[in-house]
């Protein structure tokens, strides 16, 4: 599935998203200000100094026609000459393209002086970067100063009064997710959140410092959230009916600690109609992410689809429903069931079945010669349960047989199992040929961004029993190559659901599991 990202300057950002955007980048000035002024045009006030910033390269929040504003409630920091730090005594009560911040204090020893923005939720020059971020409708970034946006500038005098203007330099990275589907399924959905997951610290409490001119200090939060949607349009979330990239439609911006990052993203989308939610994952290689920097992360939102042809009886020649498959359409109790606790009598009642779906019916330790033949034997089902590290995930999405379906386990590949051996199983002896049993619990907990490449997902599929399907989404249940030793009507399968996993004869061979993929 294609996704890249594009760096983008704040210095360039304007023209950059006339490209991406097709937007016009006519600046208006504006005079609005929260802030008194005399008969003679120029602002007085005793004990306050004013610091000045127009340039629209400075704001705080952007909007989709490339104009930026301050916003309500922004507060500059600046140490003065008794190195005292002083906050504005007035902020924006609305979003305004120019503003004069009155700072408390004297500033009068020096030309310049440091000013410091550290965000809403910042104090002095302690920046925080929330782990928590919301923006209520799409290509906004009102929430910018709540979110950890931050930066520094340098104050000038100017003349002989007592006003400065200043620049300020963003300190922060910006992510601004860009998905898009052609998934017809997905089009209903809405993304109500985006969970950005790092190899190292993206969130934490920083500092802006002058002498590095950059935010220092280091954090232990790896993880930040941010919440799509509000109210009326956007109550749900931001839709998923754009098939090409739209900032419109549903683009959302994060703030981030710059550094060079390696980041999952998974991307929560929700169908209102069923009230599934679950979630589409993006691994992004590493890569640096610039302080006063934008990056456009476009993604192509799609999930895995696993037909229904899977299902088999142990070993049998053709699959569970040949002739009667879900595609035919051919109605309620007759063709294949698609959903839980649906059934049909159309399912292989014996050997002589015509479409050849029985199961292999050999006596004693053998291994599958047919459908089942090149899935691993109980051995090695035995090394993904115990020492595959299997992982829950109940919100990873796919779908199958035309519904949008969740939950599933993740196993380290082959290739990362320690000691991994189809000859013996993970306690030293031939199950092929002793009939062992055993079950192991499995972790809630997902591989990490980093770790991710090393492990395979199997999804939920469930089964069918006397010709009903089960258990999809709850339950996975997998054919192994190794008949039951100990009798002829039962074979080895792996079984997992949310808690455990199983290696065992579960069921009989007559039983419709899957014969899935292992890597």
């Amino acid at each position: 599935m294609k996704k890249t990202m594009k760096q983008h300057s704040f210095a360039l950002r304007l023209k950059s998203l006339a490209l991406v955007f097709g937007i016009g980048l006519a600046f208006a000035s504006c005079a609005n200000e929260d802030i008194a002024q005399n008969p003679n045009g120029k602002d007085y006030d005793a004990n306050l100094t004013t610091f000045s910033t127009g340039d629209p390269t400075t704001r705080t929040s952007m909007e989709s026609d490339g104009k930026f504003f301050w916003e309500a409630g922004d507060k500059i920091y600046v140490k003065d000459d008794n190195g005292t730090w002083n906050a504005s005594s007035n902020s924006p009560t609305g979003k305004t393209a120019y503003f004069k911040f009155k700072v408390p204090g004297t500033y009068t020893a020096h030309m310049s002086y440091d000013v410091y923005y550290p965000g809403k939720n910042g104090n002095q020059n302690q920046v925080t970067i929330a782990a928590n971020q919301s923006q209520a409708e799409p290509n906004s970034t009102a929430h910018f100063g709540a979110s950890g946006d931050c930066g520094m500038a340098t104050a000038t005098r100017i003349a002989s009064e007592r006003n400065f203007n200043f620049t300020l330099n963003h300190k922060a990275a910006y992510l601004l997710f860009l998905p898009r589907t052609s998934n017809t399924i997905l089009h209903n959905c809405y993304l109500t959140k985006i969970e950005i997951n790092s190899d190292n610290d993206i969130t934490s409490t920083y500092t802006l410092d002058p002498t590095t001119g950059e935010l220092t200090g280091t954090g232990t939060d790896k993880q930040i959230i941010i919440s799509t949607g509000g109210s009326g349009t956007y109550a749900n979330g931001f839709p998923l009916t754009n098939n090409a990239t739209s900032a419109a439609t549903n683009g959302a911006y994060v703030v981030i600690k710059p550094g060079t990052h390696t980041l999952e993203i998974r991307y929560w989308v929700k169908d209102v109609a069923t009230g599934i939610e679950g979630t589409i994952t993006k691994i992004l290689p590493s890569a640096s992410y610039d302080q006063n920097n934008y990056y456009n992360i476009t993604a192509n939102l799609d999930v895995k689809n696993y037909d229904g042809d899977h299902y088999y009886m142990w070993d049998a020649q053709e699959q569970y429903w040949k002739g009667y498959e879900w595609t035919k359409n051919l109605g309620a109790g007759v063709g294949q069931p698609t959903l839980n606790g649906n059934s049909s009598s159309n399912y292989a009642r014996n050997i002589s079945d015509a479409n050849h779906r029985w199961y292999n019916d050999g006596s004693g330790a053998f291994q599958a010669t047919q459908s089942c033949a090149s899935l691993p034997n109980v051995n090695e089902m035995t090394w993904y349960a115990a020492a595959g590290d299997p992982r829950w995930d109940a919100d990873r999405l796919w779908t199958t047989m035309g519904h949008l379906c969740k939950g599933g386990m993740w196993f380290k590949k082959k290739a990362n199992i320690s000691g991994y051996n189809p000859n013996t199983a993970v306690d030293g002896t031939d199950w092929r040929t002793d009939g062992n049993a055993n079950g192991w619990s499995v972790s809630q907990t997902l591989p990490s961004a980093a770790d991710a490449g090393n492990y395979f997902f199997l999804p939920a599929l469930g089964r069918y029993y006397s010709g009903q399907l089960d258990f999809v989404g709850s339950n996975g249940i997998y054919w192994s190559s190794s008949a039951y030793p100990v009798n002829d009507y039962s074979s080895y399968n792996l079984t997992f659901d949310s808690g455990d996993i199983i290696v065992m004869n579960n069921g009989g061979r007559n039983d419709g599991f899957r014969v899935g993929v292992f890597e």
